[in-house]
Formats: C-alpha cells, structure tokens, sequence
C-alpha cells in the first residue's frame, strides 16, 4: 500500500468521525505535490493545482483570475498536519512568486473540523464561503406572489434579478465585479433558459421580484459532486434572488419552498448550494431554509498574503 492510500484511507476515516456526511475522501487528481513532515515525523501531503482563468471566463465573477489551489491529503493528523502543510505550501509560494494582485490561494476542508480551521486562520485563511446541504423536506410556505417556470423571454428579468445577487455577493464574499459581468452574465443565462433549465420567478403585480435558479446533479464515484455529497440525485440551488424592495416579505421563502418541492419531484435526495459567512442576509436565511455547511472554502487574496 502506498503513503498516499494510507492517507487516503486515514483521511477518510477522521471525516467520518467528524461528519456523517462526508463521503470518503479521495486521492486528489494529478498535480504538483507538496509534502510536510510533523515533529514526530509523521508525513502529510497536499496536490497544488494553478489555474488562470481567460478574460471572458464566467469563473472570474466568483474567483481571482490565477488561482492556487492545494487538495491536503493529511490522514489523522488533523489541525498539526494542516500547519505543517501550510507552512511548506507558503516556502513554495515563494519559489513560483505569484501575481501580486487578483490571485489567491484556495483549500477546501470539511466545515466541522475545527482543529484545521484554527490553523487556517492563522495562516492567514478566510471562511468565504460554503458548501451547505438539506436533506429533509419543509412544509409549504404561504405567500403572495405567483412562481413560474421562466422561459428564454424573461432573459432580461432574470438578469436583473441575477446581477442584483451579484453586487451584493461583492461586498460580502468571494464575488468578484468584473467589468464584463453583464455579458457574461447575459449570455450564460442565455443558454441555460435556452436549453430549459430550471429557473422559477416570483412575482408581485406582474413584475419579477424573486428568482430561483437550480439544476439537478448526480453524485457518485469518480465525479466531482460526488467527491462533496453523498450518493445520489441532488438538487443544486444555484442563484436565489430577491429585489432589495422584497426583501423581508416572504418571497424568498416562499420561492425556495416551491424550489425545494420541483427538485424532490424530480427525485433529488436533497439540496445543496453555496453561501458566504460573511453575508448578514444568507449567513441567517439558508439555515432557516435548513442548510447547514458541509464543506468550507478558505481563501486569502493575494495569493501571497498566505502566512
């Protein structure tokens, strides 16, 4: 059996004690590796993955434009073996030299365990956002505006009500407001309306006040989601939006209610989606929804401001 499997296999075994929820970890995809060694002499390692992103790629609304991504693959070592990770991640770092603006470093590590996210912290790392899951089903919420399917018409309404969520994911998480966002905004869900994705709006005397945004994944073996969820059909909630003016009514209650019972219809096992921390709206709004994070991804901009 190789280090890496022994990892592997001990890292899935500390996430099953942390959350019963995690699937079981896996050997991340090829990259550079960076290994650490503890006082005792215990190792761990981590595969570093460096993207930068095109100009007119969607990704660069909700991520820096180079990105440094470290997969940790620590076995039981917990919040010891992540410092030790860390401190060797930040001395190669200073080998690549990254951009001094708009580049980051990004982990994303299991939300429950605590011992890693202090030294997170104090390696200069940011909870900016989660990857929170549902599972069991809400009773219906009573409102007043009228939900339906949008369709490729309401490309305008729907843009609106997506660049609303866009601003104010700026201000208070990772969302990055690129001069282009319209266009890239536009033509993204240009194609999905196109191509009937599911997107629902609520509305109040004929105007567009709230939208939900989901789609329906799969997770198993091998894929990505299936390497953060539980097996099984899954809904995504992807892009919920209010107008300023709505908010507090109901109408988004309401609105991810109706999402919420489209998806168990179409046999999801439950919901997933992500939210920032530091939003005042959504850090209390999903867990009302019950939404409780699963995983966290940590972030420090610029790359090298890591400690």
């Amino acid at each position: 059996m190789t280090v890496g499997r022994v990892l592997v296999d001990a890292q899935s075994a500390r996430f099953a004690s942390i959350d019963p929820l995690l699937p079981a970890a896996a050997a991340p995809a090829d990259g550079d590796v960076v290994t650490a060694a503890l006082p005792d002499g215990t190792r761990v390692a981590g595969v570093l993955h460096h993207q930068v992103h095109e100009r007119r790629s969607p990704a660069r609304l909700w991520s820096a434009t180079e990105v440094w991504e470290l997969s940790p693959l620590l076995g039981g070592t917990g919040g010891a073996g992540m410092d030790a990770l860390l401190r060797a991640w930040r001395k190669r770092l200073d080998l690549v030299r990254p951009a001094e603006r708009d580049s980051a470093c990004v982990l994303t590590w299991p939300s429950r365990d605590a011992e890693s996210s202090r030294a997170l912290l104090d390696h200069g790392l940011v909870p900016l956002t989660v990857i929170a899951v549902r599972q069991a089903t809400s009773p219906p919420v009573p409102g007043a505006a009228t939900i339906r399917r949008a369709t490729p018409g309401d490309l305008e309404a729907v843009l609106a009500l997506a660049l609303a969520e866009l601003h104010y994911s700026s201000m208070v998480g990772s969302t990055v407001r690129r001069p282009d966002a319209v266009e890239l905004k536009r033509r993204a869900l240009a194609d999905r309306l196109a191509a009937g994705g599911l997107a629902w709006l609520a509305e109040r005397d004929g105007v567009a006040v709230g939208l939900a945004e989901c789609a329906v994944v799969t997770a198993e073996p091998g894929n990505w989601t299936g390497g953060r969820l539980p097996p099984g059909r899954w809904g995504y909630v992807n892009c919920v939006s209010v107008l300023p003016g709505a908010r507090g009514t109901g109408v988004g209650r309401q609105l991810v209610a109706f999402a919420h019972r489209e998806l168990a219809r179409l046999g999801t096992v439950g919901t997933y989606l992500y939210y920032n921390p530091p939003n005042p709206l959504s850090s209390v709004f999903w867990p009302r929804q019950g939404y409780r994070p699963l995983w966290t991804m940590w972030e420090v901009r610029p790359a090298g401001a890591l400690r």
